[in-house]
């Protein structure tokens, strides 16, 4: 009963949310577009977002990270400042043209949300972990329309390569919700088609393999370059809320050549 009413709460508050977010999303999307000249502007708006973590993020400039840590290592809640700051940021981001995912955006407002219910004397340390993958899975699932996906990947973070049965249920319960509520203001979520599926030969079958493994060295080597570009960005530039500001005059300057 528990675990019902928090999947309840959770789906339902986050999955509106979403709503919200995508449908601002597409406005300000459609609106850059036909006024591009707004992407000059970049460079401020990253001073504006780094001057708004800087000085009032506390944590949340963490981002995914904190909620893994706090997940696996836990020692503060999660603050709930760090819904609207990524919100504003990402919705900010993306009118002056920068490039930010959504999917980072939905997790963390899922996870700062329904970990504050970690408040109530009725929810252990252990307890917690679960409160944290719920609105993480409510994010996922209700900002890209995929419930099943939300939940496993809610659940993955959990514990990787074990599957807590304990979870299970309130991650997927809440995941349906969320992606319920933000179906009812008939948002619309972008779908990729896929037209063909080839059939599965020996031929496709060792492509397949092939590619597999490329793809991986690509996202390890990714991974490693976006770590060494960070650590070499932050020791360079020792003042947080210029690092966006630059990336924004570098960003505005190469859509303008």
């Amino acid at each position: 009963m528990k675990w019902l009413i928090v999947s309840l709460v959770v789906g339902l508050v986050v999955g509106c949310i979403s709503a919200f977010f995508l449908s601002s999303l597409h406005f300000i999307s459609d609106w850059r577009e036909s006024h591009l000249w707004i992407i000059a502007g970049l460079p401020m708006g990253g001073l504006l977002i780094g001057l708004l973590y800087h000085h009032y993020g506390d944590r949340s400039s963490r981002g995914n990270n904190l909620l893994i840590d706090e997940i696996h290592q836990p020692s503060h809640r999660i603050p709930l400042r760090m819904a609207p700051l990524v919100l504003f940021s990402t919705l900010l981001t993306h009118l002056l043209g920068g490039s930010a995912g959504r999917e980072g955006t939905a997790v963390q407002i899922g996870g700062a949300i329904s970990d504050q219910l970690s408040k109530s004397k009725y929810f252990s340390a252990e307890d917690r972990k679960i409160l944290i993958c719920i609105g993480i899975s409510a994010g996922f699932a209700s900002v890209f329309g995929t419930p099943i996906a939300g939940a496993i990947f809610a659940l993955e973070v959990l514990t990787i390569g074990r599957i807590r049965y304990e979870a299970i249920l309130p991650c997927f319960l809440t995941a349906i919700i969320a992606d319920y509520s933000c179906r009812f203001w008939e948002i619309p979520h972008t779908h990729y088609g896929i037209a063909s599926i080839p059939e599965l030969t020996p031929e496709i079958f060792l492509w397949t393999i092939l590619v597999g493994v490329l793809f991986g060295l690509v996202a390890k080597s990714f991974a490693q370059l976006n770590r060494f570009w960070s650590e070499l960005f932050r020791k360079s530039v020792k003042y947080p809320p210029l690092r966006p500001l630059l990336g924004g005059i570098v960003i505005a300057l190469a859509v303008w050549l």
